[in-house]
């Protein structure tokens, strides 16, 4: 790739390597050139405020090469953290993943330490321990802590990101920076993936990259080779998510007999219309944030409170409610980012205060501010970019109620595209692991159809937590466009 650069004369690659030794220039041939006592720092001509900052790390994987770093953006005033494993089958030809937790406002490293990861934290100890089904069993796999103020990200002057759409350039510039600054990854498939908000997220972020690749060509600069996008019980279209929540709790989408009381499950039913309504009016068909926060306010009230009070797992309706965000791993991975031995071995900023915040309410209440999540009609970038042949994977477990796949199977079946009639004619068909007998969930796709829906029994809303073989098996399947 570099070899390229240099013919075309406009993309020159300046890096600086090591903190303490700036003077000297050299240009990398491959990431494990990086070395891992200091950050290599990584400039781009095309990107004047941007830098990355990347060294090599023995955390979490010692099979594979393992990178920590940053991405410096706004000459340098924020400050977006990542974690990059290489694949453990062939990190030379393997497809490239990103993954995000939600929120908004939530780190990263959850997804990485609890879910899918090459680590998983390990509740008897203080430290970690292998994940055989981790995601980089197939892919090159980087975890990403954004907006700033998420995780280990920071800002020097307090600045803030408050929408998506502000995210998503920050998203394209460090994915960019680093495909054209490691030659290995030219032309390399990605796929974004995430969940939770990452429903929000995700088609945004795909969107800016697929736009800005047009203008890339027609400038004959890269291109990213984008080509999917999975997304993990999220919130896209917040018009399904109130009736969901209400089959969870009193209709037949979780369990056989509903868990929730008669008497909540009536009021429940007769305030669903007027949530409805409300919502339509003033979050969807006009966007008023007063009339958009107090039908917000009352959905909350009358849809959602009785679930609370019941003490289960929002996450998992099958679970108690235990520790933070309802998961004692939480805490755990809490202290264990915490450590100060740790820190230093992943290269996190000293400025970076202590202890670890999992998930940042300052950023959750700026976003939240500005209605990221109810006064936009999200699904409407997945339907573009369905358009454009960009493949999407809606993947759902069962037993989450928070982000549920009832509600996600509402919206996909309402979604105009022009493959929606094709996708609406499906039959719903079982999915396993193959040689398990098991019945894993349930699939709904097409050879040559872009739009694939898959639901995971024994699941939450953190589907490689809860059944971590099956989803290794989802995520196999997708990579290499063969059905479940």
């Amino acid at each position: 790739m570099f070899g390229a650069l240099a013919r075309l004369g406009a993309l020159a690659l300046a890096l600086v390597s090591g903190v303490q030794s700036q003077s000297q220039q050299q240009v990398p041939l491959h990431l494990s050139a990086v070395g891992s006592s200091d950050y290599t720092i990584l400039t781009h001509a095309r990107f004047p405020d941007h830098r990355i900052r990347v060294k090599q790390s023995e955390f979490c994987d010692p099979t594979v090469n393992v990178y920590t770093g940053y991405l410096d953006v706004d000459q340098g005033a924020k400050h977006l953290f990542f974690y990059f494993f290489e694949s453990r089958r062939d990190p030379a030809n393997d497809d490239v993943v990103m993954w995000i937790n939600g929120g908004p406002g939530c780190s990263s490293a959850t997804g990485l330490l609890m879910e899918l990861g090459p680590c998983n934290i390990d509740l008897e100890s203080n430290g970690t321990k292998w994940n055989p089904h981790s995601w980089n069993s197939f892919a090159n796999v980087f975890f990403l802590d954004q907006p700033v103020g998420v995780g280990f990200s920071y800002a020097d002057f307090g600045e803030t990101v408050e929408t998506t759409e502000d995210a998503a350039k920050n998203i394209y510039s460090f994915i960019s920076l680093f495909f054209e600054a490691f030659p290995q990854f030219q032309g390399r498939s990605l796929h974004l993936s995430g969940e939770s908000y990452g429903g929000r997220y995700l088609p945004v972020f795909a969107s800016e990259i697929y736009d800005q690749n047009q203008f890339a060509q027609v400038d004959g600069r890269p291109v990213i080779n984008l080509k999917s996008v999975l997304i993990g019980n999220g919130i896209t279209d917040i018009s399904t998510l109130y009736p969901g929540r209400y089959e969870i709790e009193c209709g037949k989408a979780a369990f056989e007999v509903p868990f929730q009381t008669i008497g909540n499950c009536v009021r429940m039913k007769q305030a669903l219309p007027r949530c409805q309504k409300l919502m339509k009016d003033g979050c969807i068909d006009k966007f008023d944030m007063i009339d958009c926060g107090a039908a917000v306010s009352f959905c909350d009230a009358h849809l959602s409170t009785a679930m609370w009070a019941t003490g289960r797992n929002v996450y998992d309706i099958s679970k108690p409610c235990l520790g933070s965000n309802c998961y004692l791993e939480g805490d755990k991975i809490a202290a264990y980012l915490s450590n100060s031995t740790i820190r230093d071995l992943i290269g996190v900023d000293p400025s970076v205060p202590t202890p670890f915040v999992g998930c940042s309410s300052a950023v959750s209440r700026g976003f939240v501010s500005h209605l990221d999540k109810w006064a936009v009609p999200n699904h409407f970038y997945v339907a573009n970019l369905l358009e454009r042949g960009i493949r999407v994977l809606i993947y759902a477990g069962t037993y989450d109620w928070q982000c549920n796949w009832a509600a996600n199977r509402m919206w996909v079946d309402k979604l105009e595209w022009t493959g929606a009639e094709e996708y609406q004619a499906l039959e719903w068909a079982d999915w396993g692991v193959p040689g398990k007998d098991k019945v894993a969930g349930q699939v709904k796709q097409a050879e040559g159809l872009p739009l694939s829906f898959v639901t995971l029994y024994g699941a939450g809303h953190m589907v490689p937590h809860d059944v971590p073989e099956e989803s290794l098996e989802m995520l196999s399947a997708w990579l290499s466009d063969r059905a479940l």
